[in-house]
């Protein structure tokens, strides 16, 4: 009989992170492109974010949440999705400020002042899920959040140097040149933070350039000689970047036109609007037209479908959307037989009312809302955070996704559901003329199948879009284009093995009580 294998030896993760000059400097799409470029090589590498901020956040295999960005870099990494890759995740609510959530799950709300006691507590929480992903893996990828040069919140950061020297990593700077000042933007950061940061910093990658890269030598060679840190690539500007789900609004800020297709779908941006990437398929589809509609803007005379997407706080959205007369544009496409979407916090927003009893999202009390579907909400304490599969009502066409919602939705309406979960649970409500429906799946347009069923319920027809094939192609040619222009090589002697060794770094330390229970985090 043959002898039994011995057991794989545990990895110990080499650690590296990525801090910027600046928000949206490209840190979590350079994140994504090097998880790919080494996964690709064969090592495990795993994503990690401190703490983020998004109200665009995906479910986890291991039944929480975490920011976007980082549910795209585990895809990128070919791994599952953990609780542990955003230990903090900050989500913007109305009156009570963002919502705190920790190790996937709700701690509590938090205003901006109230939040930064709350810092050296949730640093022994980042500290363990880090320790965590560290011991099984060979490389661990870290993404900081905002600017390096954020002196004034430096004291109990967490999220850029503050956990860098607590884990004991070192750190590449990233700066945006499509910004202008990119100079000012690593030569600043230099002179503002503490020397002891500066010395933790192992390089630059200047992000988005455009045009003759021997043109900006000579800057490289300026910041070089004024930093005292090496240049470690210039990254030109990645044209397929919008092909990838973004992760802040700030995307929905920018303009965009939109397509020229023959359906026109109208979609409202509130001032709370969560998992826009619900969108992202429609966007690419060749036969739609999806027009974002922003504040001052009417609602088009050429709309086909209205679509109230996720959001963050339906009452205050739903107020928002009344003050800006939306609500008479929508009652009235719907009059005259056009079709109105809702999904999630849209999917509440349709319904006769919203009650919030105990005041999950600010004051106690209802609210009245569209009265598009004979359904009722009523807000709970308990979010449903869960991937889900099933059947769209009618085509019977497979759909996967997820749900993320606190809230139950009922009435006469319900007994008309727009899905049906593999489990046989029905999900949503459909009007009787079937031209107003809702539901609580976020995602179910990413499946080809379920898309074209409902398209061509609206009226429209699909192109033939592998849509998930296109984000794992686009996936490689990110990490292609990144590898092309930074010596991964060097990159990865960089990295080193610090204290995410072992657990020690947070050993005695307390987690929030919520998360000693959390059976979704036990070792």
């Amino acid at each position: 009989m043959a002898a039994a294998s011995p057991a794989p030896a545990p990895r110990h993760a080499k650690a590296l992170m990525i801090q910027g000059t600046g928000s949206d400097v490209g840190k979590s799409l350079i994140v994504a492109g090097l998880i790919r470029a080494f996964a690709n090589r064969g090592l495990k590498v795993v994503p990690f974010k401190p703490q983020n901020m998004s109200n665009n956040a995906a479910v986890t295999a291991d039944g929480g949440e975490i920011g976007r960005a980082q549910a795209l870099q585990a895809r990128a990494a070919r791994i599952a999705s953990s609780v542990h890759m955003n230990p903090v995740l900050l989500k913007p609510q109305s009156e009570v400020g963002s919502q705190v959530v920790v190790q996937g799950k709700i701690l509590g709300n938090a205003r901006a002042s109230e939040y930064q006691s709350m810092k050296p507590g949730l640093m022994v929480a980042v500290l363990d899920s880090f320790a965590r992903l560290a011991t099984d893996a060979d490389l661990v990828i870290v993404e900081g959040a905002g600017s390096a040069a954020e002196v004034n919140l430096r004291a109990g950061d967490i999220a850029n140097m503050g956990f860098a020297v607590a884990a004991d990593v070192p750190v590449v700077l990233l700066g945006d040149i499509d910004r202008g000042g990119v100079i000012a933007q690593v030569v600043g950061t230099k002179a503002v933070i503490p020397a002891t940061d500066a010395a933790r910093v192992v390089g630059f990658l200047i992000n988005k350039f455009r045009g003759d890269a021997s043109l900006f030598a000579s800057g490289l060679a300026f910041i070089e000689e004024a930093t005292n840190w090496p240049a470690l690539g210039l990254i030109p500007h990645f044209a397929d970047a919008s092909l990838l789900p973004a992760e802040d609004a700030v995307a929905l800020i920018k303009p965009a036109l939109p397509g020229d297709g023959g359906l026109t779908v109208v979609v409202p941006v509130l001032p709370h609007i969560a998992n826009f990437d619900d969108l992202d398929p429609l966007k690419a589809e060749p036969g739609v037209r999806l027009v974002m509609l922003r504040r001052g803007e009417v609602l088009p005379a050429e709309t086909d479908v209205v679509i109230l997407p996720g959001s963050k706080a339906t009452i205050a959205d739903l107020a928002a959307l009344r003050v800006e007369g939306w609500d008479i544009d929508i009652l009235a496409h719907a009059r005259r037989g056009g079709r109105v979407v809702g999904i999630c916090g849209g999917y509440q927003m349709l319904g006769r009312r919203v009650a919030d009893p105990q005041g999950i999202e600010g004051p106690a009390g209802s609210v009245a809302g569209l009265g598009l579907l004979d359904v009722e909400t009523v807000l709970t304490a308990e979010k449903s955070l869960v991937e889900v599969s099933g059947q769209l009502a009618g085509s019977g066409a497979p759909f996967a996704g997820y749900e993320m919602h606190v809230g139950e939705t009922s009435g006469p309406d319900s007994a008309r559901p727009a899905l049906s979960f593999t489990d046989g649970r029905p999900d949503g409500a459909t009007s009787p003329d079937g031209r107003i429906e809702g539901h609580y799946v976020h995602g179910i347009f990413n499946a080809d199948a379920a898309r074209s069923a409902i398209l061509a319920r609206w009226g429209g027809t699909a192109s033939d879009l592998a849509f998930e094939a296109r984000n794992e192609a686009t996936l490689d040619r990110l990490a292609a284009h990144i590898a092309a222009h930074v010596d991964l090589d060097k990159l990865l002697g960089l990295a080193r093995l610090g204290r995410a060794a072992d657990r020690s770094i947070v050993r005695g330390r307390r987690l929030p009580r919520h998360c000693e229970r959390s059976e979704a985090i036990q070792p």
